[in-house]
């Protein structure tokens, strides 16, 4: 077949001179310049090659088979032949294919098989702005294998749009070598504002392709985020009969489509007919489809999001950044002239990112760190990464393989991760396949794990049983799914179901299949299968109906239905929106399943805890699932120190306070707190300290006890003196005495309710002949005296009783013996007796 020339054609000498003496390239190629198409024909015969393979990387199925197809006819030969492809579900290669064009997780496959990668010569990498995360988990163990294994693998980077420094530096400094695209121009068609309030997505979409048929020629390949939109665009064209009469067919082209259904959309239209392709992203790059001259640009597209904070990815529409509108753009170009409808103003493009985020930096990165795993890696540091994979996503994603059984607590994989790994899919999937084939249930599991692999079967139903959908699958119950979608989940579902067969005998990490092998459980199986998948998804019922997760969030069903009454149910779906995530598919649990679902996950715990609205300690014993408590009863008898332990957390939350203290027991821990704050070689007494302290003090006097009543009857005098040596106590009476004996022969009790100023109350006579203020701890505090009257009022207050006496008594004494005439007021204070009468005796 002759070949066309094309733009590429002019750099391929330079490109092939880079590759004969560098290992990595990187090649920018605008769209239409034959990249694709052209880089690895050119490459084939290439002496470094050595008859080796060629691995070119597409990110879709339908750009990958169009690419393989375009080669193998340059080559006037089948595909399979020397150019062939693998993609999911559908392979065509022989022993003679030397291109193989490969989507980006069967690269994965191919290195985890062989790190060496023997028999391949060089990895194309294409279309590789589009960043999707096996392409760069794809380049990232290629770097690895080319450092360590093989430093004569040629690695060629091609986009349309990139950074290239950075990729260049990737490999090495790279040399870089560019491409102009074909000289097809192609003219941008902005809206001169934005619609205000003038419909729907749909509405506006349909509108601008109905006017971008009536001013240019050509078929329209339109891109909208998803197959919802693209359906509800066709509906109100169809309502406008665009597609129902004339020569205008509209087709649609997305990912869930059959590959027949695909093939059918980019094929040439017939004589004197026009079409109109609604698209996702997967015409956005690597693929030309016949005829079209006319693009017209929602600016939006699907991505995944995963959230580190709830543990679920979700898809959100997002605008589509400067280098994908480009993209698109392109599409129009190819063959001929055309024109670029964009659903946005000149001014909004001006705001839009110049390149969309990397898949890695915001999915759902379990399925990478389990590949990590099998390769030998823990941390993604240990790799060369163009953008390094974020550590809390990581993190998550690895907590979530050891919930899996997939790696161990070092990191390391398993028997169980090794197998989930070849298996390819989500390692949720993977696993509940290997136990579900362990439990005869592999049929029901690889039906179920397609359903969750694609889109809703039923996306319009409200109930979110997915008994539902296993009944849509196998033809049952109501309509309204699609055929194609049916065919092509059967499809994958048969091909899962071999791979299992062919993994018979593998090892688990816990012995033969053969010897794990048990009998398929009672009743439906789905909620037991989707628990192997989804073990932090496991849900009980509350109380109000709504539901609490095994990974502690809350969820609820949207509306009452038939699962509303479930006790435990699993959620395979959910948003994550706000405080509380809505379940959008899930699946009953029957209790009596929980221990096969999950029993290495469900732990017994036994709580001793203190209660303190009960004023007492509560011993449980709970059967726990993460959050869930299972069962829950009474713990009997529980070991005292345990509940010694628990009391004395009560009095850390309330303080000392817990502990009644007696008038004594107040006073004595007034005395010990006075001592410690005045001689820094005593022990602290304070509180923060005696709660910081409570095992070395108190612990050894609560064995026995169990609750407020049993604290309140503690000898807590005994339990303070306990913090002092016997010669400590005898130190305490002397400097801090809990009486004071003064001259009249009267014991006088010290009040020690302020430490700062303890003080005795007396009456003055008793203290006639006393020159100096009694003084305590040591000598370093005086002690406040309360004079009292004959009555018992005060009438000084002092610490300073030699200035009183000579000073203050006099006047006191004038007022005091006309009240008190009977009783003793000598003149001199110091000479005279003391008493505790009225007089003295004799006198």
């Amino acid at each position: 077949m002759l070949k066309p020339s094309l733009p590429i054609d002019e750099v391929l000498p330079e490109l092939m001179a880079a590759l004969r003496t560098n290992t990595g390239a990187v090649l920018t190629a605008e769209p239409g310049a034959g990249k694709t198409t052209r880089v690895p024909l050119a490459l084939l015969d290439e002496p470094w090659l050595q008859g080796r393979k060629i691995i070119m990387l597409e990110p879709r199925r339908l750009a990958a088979r169009s690419a393989a197809k375009y080669m193998a006819d340059m080559l006037g030969e089948p595909v399979g032949a020397t150019v062939g492809y693998r993609v999911r579900l559908d392979t065509k290669v022989s022993r003679s294919t030397r291109i193989e064009v490969v989507t980006e997780g069967i690269l994965t496959r191919m290195l985890q098989e062989d790190q060496a990668l023997e028999q391949v010569g060089a990895v194309l990498f294409d279309e590789f702005h589009e960043r999707h995360l096996h392409g760069d988990l794809g380049l990232a163990l290629c770097l690895q294998t080319q450092a360590l294994l093989r430093d004569d693998l040629r690695l060629l980077i091609m986009s349309a749009t990139l950074d290239t420094a950075a990729v260049a530096a990737l490999l090495g400094e790279a040399p870089v070598i560019a491409s102009k695209g074909r000289a097809y121009p192609v003219q941008t068609v902005y809206l001169s504002s934005r619609p205000e309030g003038k419909g729907k997505l749909e509405t506006n979409m349909a509108s601008l392709i109905q006017q971008a048929l009536r001013e240019s020629d050509g078929d329209v390949l339109a891109f909208l985020p998803g197959i919802g939109e693209i359906r509800r665009t066709a509906s109100v064209l169809a309502q406008a009969g665009i597609g129902t009469v004339g020569a205008i067919r509209v087709t649609e082209l997305h990912g869930s489509l059959p590959l027949e259904k695909q093939d059918e959309a980019i094929a040439p239209c017939r004589l004197g007919e026009r079409k109109v392709v609604l698209a996702t992203s997967i015409a956005e790059s690597s693929l030309t489809v016949e005829g079209v001259r006319i693009v017209v640009d929602s600016g939006l597209m699907r991505v995944p999001r995963f959230s580190p904070r709830t543990g679920m990815s979700r898809l959100e529409t997002v605008q589509v950044s400067q280098a994908s509108a480009d993209q698109r753009k392109g599409r129009a170009g190819r063959l001929a002239s055309g024109v670029c409808y964009r659903l946005w103003t000149e001014q909004e493009q001006r705001y839009l990112p110049e390149q969309s985020a990397p898949e890695l930096a915001e999915a759902d990165l379990t399925q990478l760190a389990l590949e990590l795993a099998v390769w030998g890696i823990q941390q993604p540091s240990e790799l060369r990464w163009l953008d390094e994979p974020p550590q809390a996503a990581f993190e998550h994603a690895t907590e979530l393989l050891k919930l899996l059984r997939a790696i161990d607590a070092s990191g390391k994989p398993t028997g169980w991760g090794r197998r989930m790994a070849r298996l390819g899919l989500h390692p949720r999937l993977g696993y509940m396949l290997l136990q579900a084939k362990r439990l005869g249930l592999a049929e029901t599991a690889s039906e179920l794990a397609a359903l969750l692999s694609e889109r809703d079967l039923l996306p319009q139903e409200r109930n979110v049983d997915l008994l539902l959908r296993v009944d849509a699958l196998k033809g049952r119950g109501a309509g309204g799914a699609d055929r194609g979608a049916v065919q092509r989940m059967k499809a994958q579902a048969a091909q899962w179901l071999r791979m299992l067969d062919a993994a018979e005998g593998e090892d688990t990490g816990g012995g033969s299949e053969a010897e794990q092998r048990e009998q398929p459980p009672e009743g439906e199986p789905f909620g037991l299968l989707l628990a192997f998948a989804f073990p932090d998804r496991i849900a009980q019922r509350r109380n109000d109906g709504r539901y609490l997760l095994a990974n502690g969030r809350g969820a609820a069903l949207p509306e009452l239905q038939p699962l509303s009454r479930a006790a435990y149910l699993v959620a395979a779906e959910l948003d994550d929106s706000g405080t509380e995530s809505r379940i959008r598919l899930a699946a009953m649990l029957q209790a009596e399943q929980l221990q096969l679902a999950a029993g290495e996950q469900i732990e017994v715990q036994d709580s001793v805890e203190w209660d303190a609205s009960a004023g007492a300690v509560r011993a449980r014993r709970r059967q726990r699932l993460g959050a869930l408590v299972l069962k829950e009863g009474p713990l009997p008898q529980p070991h005292p120190e345990q509940v010694a332990m628990a009391l004395l957390e009560g009095i850390r939350q309330s303080g000392l306070g817990l502990l009644q203290m007696s008038k004594q027991s107040s006073q004595l821990l007034a005395r010990m707190r006075l001592m410690s704050g005045r001689n820094k070689d005593w022990p602290d007494i304070s509180e923060e300290t005696l709660l910081a302290t409570l095992d070395d003090w108190l612990l050894p006097h609560l064995i026995g006890m169990r609750n407020r009543n049993d604290l309140q009857r503690l000898n807590m005098i005994q339990v303070l003196e306990s913090l002092y040596s016997w010669q400590q106590r005898q130190q305490l009476d002397e400097m801090v005495p809990t009486h004071i004996t003064v001259p009249s022969g009267s014991r006088i009790p010290v009040d020690y309710s302020d430490p700062e100023a303890p003080f005795i109350a007396v009456r003055l006579q008793e203290l006639f002949g006393l020159r100096e203020t009694p003084l305590l701890a040591g000598g370093k505090l005086p002690l406040t005296i309360h004079l009292l009257s004959p009555s018992q009022r005060p009438v000084q207050v002092t610490r300073d009783l030699s200035s009183f006496w000579s000073g203050a008594y006099f006047e006191v004494k004038k007022d005091l013996k006309g009240r008190y005439p009977k009783h003793y007021w000598p003149d001199d204070p110091y000479a005279a007796q003391p008493t505790n009468r009225a007089k003295p005796r004799g006198q």
